[in-house]
């Protein structure tokens, strides 16, 4: 199956499965509201590891963004996807992913249920070049001051400084020790 032809559910605001479509017609500028995860990934430094989208994806080619991103499939578990993604993207295998927050993110071409995760661990991600054409870890510093200039995607531009507020909630050893205390893993 093409990726164009892959299957994704729709949802409510609420993240219900309404229905189904293709890719192709989730970014054909139809709105329809459809899943995807985005996992922040920090060092024991308290870095950010971003990747470069590789210049062949449909959407933000060549942009950097979430050190994890990616589709629901349909009739997949939120959580699964993220797991799935990381290994995938990143080769993450053994990290324990804690939910942050939710949020409906628009563009020209889609609109999807962004369910936002971070984790932290000293693994060092080894990404998939088909997916990614780059990566590193950032300092927050270093994101913060390159805002606005083009760099990252929208998505992600809308969606940091909200992750990070919300990690300033999470006690340091919950953050330090979240691969252990998680949940869903």
């Amino acid at each position: 199956m093409s990726s164009q032809a892959e299957i994704f559910p729709l949802v409510d605001a609420s993240g219900r499965v309404t229905g189904k479509a293709t890719r192709a017609e989730c970014h054909s500028g139809s709105m329809l509201l459809h899943p995807v995860v985005h996992l922040h990934y920090f060092n024991a430094q308290g870095e950010l590891y971003l990747q470069k989208r590789a210049a062949h994806k449909d959407i933000q080619p060549n942009m950097w963004d979430t050190s994890v991103g990616g589709h629901v499939s349909y009739g997949e578990e939120v959580a699964a996807a993220l797991l799935r993604e990381a290994s995938e993207e990143l080769g993450l295998r053994n990290i324990c992913p804690v939910f942050l927050f939710r949020y409906v993110f628009e563009s020209d071409v889609e609109r999807e249920l962004v369910y936002v995760y971070y984790a932290t661990s000293p693994a060092l991600p080894q990404p998939d070049h088909d997916e990614v054409s780059e990566g590193r870890f950032w300092s927050v510093e270093e994101i913060l001051t390159s805002l606005g200039k083009n760099i990252f995607t929208p998505n992600f531009e809308g969606e940091i400084k909200r992750a990070l507020s919300a990690l300033r909630n999470v006690s340091t050893l919950h953050f330090h020790r979240a691969t252990t205390i998680c949940s869903f893993c």
